[in-house]
């Protein structure tokens, strides 16, 4: 007994999907675009939203488990998730559910009623979306998408700052990309698309390559033109943002290399996060970024820092 309680406890990590909470890392991009990176408080909000976020997408994760259950065990991939498997029973996953949700509930109780709001609709919807409306083609990719742009919405909500629309754009169109070249590779792997995710035999090959290419396009073009846009430039006094767009292109393309030739786009964090170019790629986009963005703040620190020195 206290054995097979101990492999439960050992799977919970992979139940709840520990991995894909980088995703959720989208809620510091209003704080990183909205000049307040270095200020702890609202960095510390942020971080209580980015918690708050973790928790609540688990739970999402466990309750769609538990909904594709039969389906995934016909899966090559997900039958050796812990539910499928049978590594974690349904009763324990319930409880796991039902401890991350009180402790959503209670992390997120001092954040603002307009974070509370987007973190509602995003679990209603995911919910919604588990059940019913995964199965309808198109529809399914833009709820995907919905639940990348009401994180960039959160994260601006919960420290009051206003969101770019083309921000808002540039998340439309990268996640149906990453949502697009996900069912693309679906498609490749899976032998029998009615056994295991029924929205696919509505969806072919070259129809996604159709559809992420344009998402691609959009990706790009709305980045391009956010950081050229006229706010963004009275907001950081520069026009060097527009730099960072070759990261974005790079980025791009070598994910849909991996898509292409090594067959990897079924899991995007994956890729994120075991691809030493994309990594770095990555980290060059961030600390560019934040470079740019910053340029003026960190210049007076360092200034002040020397005369301090000197």
């Amino acid at each position: 007994m206290r054995k097979a309680l101990y492999f439960e406890l050992k799977a919970i990590p992979h139940l709840i999907r520990v991995k894909q909470w980088i995703k959720n890392f989208f809620l510091f991009a209003p704080l990183i675009f909205s000049h307040h990176l270095f200020d702890f408080n609202y960095f510390f909000i942020t971080f209580k939203a980015f918690v708050s976020f973790c928790l609540i997408s688990s739970v999402v994760y466990i309750i769609n488990d538990i909904a594709d259950l039969e389906q995934d065990k016909n899966h090559p991939v997900k039958k050796l998730r812990p539910l499928p498997s049978e590594k974690i029973s349904i009763p324990i996953a319930i409880l796991v559910s039902f401890v991350l949700f009180i402790l959503m509930i209670g992390i997120s109780l001092n954040l603002n009623s307009k974070f509370k709001l987007a973190i509602a609709t995003y679990f209603i919807i995911n919910i919604v979306y588990s059940f019913k409306l995964k199965q309808i083609v198109l529809l399914d990719i833009f709820l995907i998408a919905f639940g990348f742009m009401i994180r960039i919405i959160a994260g601006g909500w919960v420290i009051n700052v206003y969101i770019s629309s083309w921000l808002i754009l540039t998340t439309l169109f990268l996640s149906l990309f990453l949502a697009l070249t996900k069912r693309r590779s679906e498609l490749t792997i899976l032998e029998n698309n009615s056994n295991t995710r029924k929205v696919l035999s509505d969806y072919s090959i070259s129809f996604a390559d159709q559809l992420a290419t344009i998402a691609a396009a959009g990706t790009v073009i709305s980045y391009a033109l956010y950081t050229v846009s006229e706010r963004t430039r009275e907001i950081f006094k520069t026009e060097n943002l527009i730099f960072t767009t070759p990261f974005v292109v790079y980025g791009i393309f070598r994910y849909l290399y991996l898509v292409h030739k090594k067959n990897l786009g079924e899991n995007p964090t994956q890729i994120i996060t075991t691809d030493v170019p994309m990594i770095v790629n990555i980290l060059l986009w961030v600390f560019s970024s934040v470079a740019i963005i910053y340029k003026q703040k960190l210049d007076a620190s360092i200034w002040d820092f020397l005369g301090k020195l000197f």
